[in-house]
């Protein structure tokens, strides 16, 4: 069976970061329209501009989690053949703490990380990974998918109403719901309050977004 192109690959984190960072992008766009002159900008034009500037972004994002993935087995690579050469034992002790997930690392009693340390040497020696996997390939089209479709809730309205400041409203209005919909989501996965991280969330993307348009993003 065939695991699903997004879920199977990235995190609930690495979705709603995605999701995120393409809201952020559209909305440093159509924010603009409130500043130019009396909203009577091309409406087509920004429609093209948001989703060339989503599906350029996704690509250099999904270019740039091909890299992470690379550089994380990797480095899993050259850890174990650091633990094969035998080095001082404390040395590769806190190099196995720092590979670790720190929760897990607090848990480890000396003789445990002792007893994963000989194991860990003990694994016969690996070729090098590959640069590029086919989870990397359909985590990184992930990426891209997500940063691309994210967009298009809140270019609609501007295809659904001829009045583009009531498109801007509706468009506004769907963008803060997203937001607190992927706080929301991402309360429920680390076990925080769920409409506080929400509203947080709306006000620290308004705030990202205010950002990117007073720096010229």
């Amino acid at each position: 069976m065939t695991r699903p192109l997004i879920a199977g690959v990235l995190s609930p984190a690495e979705r709603i970061s995605e999701i995120l960072f393409g809201l952020i992008m559209t909305l440093s766009i159509t924010g603009t329209m409130s500043i130019a002159a009396g909203g009577e900008e091309d409406v087509g034009t920004m429609l093209w501009g948001v989703i060339g500037c989503n599906v350029a972004w996704g690509i250099i994002d999904g270019i740039l989690y091909l890299i992470g993935s690379g550089y994380e087995r990797g480095r899993g690579h050259v850890l174990h053949e650091f633990i094969r050469a035998g080095g001082a034992v404390e040395e590769v002790r806190a190099a196995i703490l720092e590979a670790v997930p720190p929760i897990v690392a607090e848990t480890l009693h000396p003789e445990e990380l002792e007893s994963l340390r000989k194991r860990l040497a003990a694994l016969p020696g690996r070729p090098r990974p590959q640069l590029i996997t086919r989870d990397d390939l359909r985590g990184a089209a992930g990426v891209c998918i997500l940063v691309v479709l994210s967009c298009m809730p809140v270019v609609v309205p501007f295809l659904l109403f001829t009045d583009p400041w009531l498109a801007l409203r509706v468009s506004n209005a769907v963008a803060i719901a997203m937001l607190f919909l992927c706080g929301y989501i991402l309360a429920q996965q680390v076990g925080m309050p769920k409409v506080w991280t929400g509203l947080v969330m709306v006000a620290l993307g308004v705030a990202l977004v205010g950002l990117t348009i007073t720096l010229g993003g």
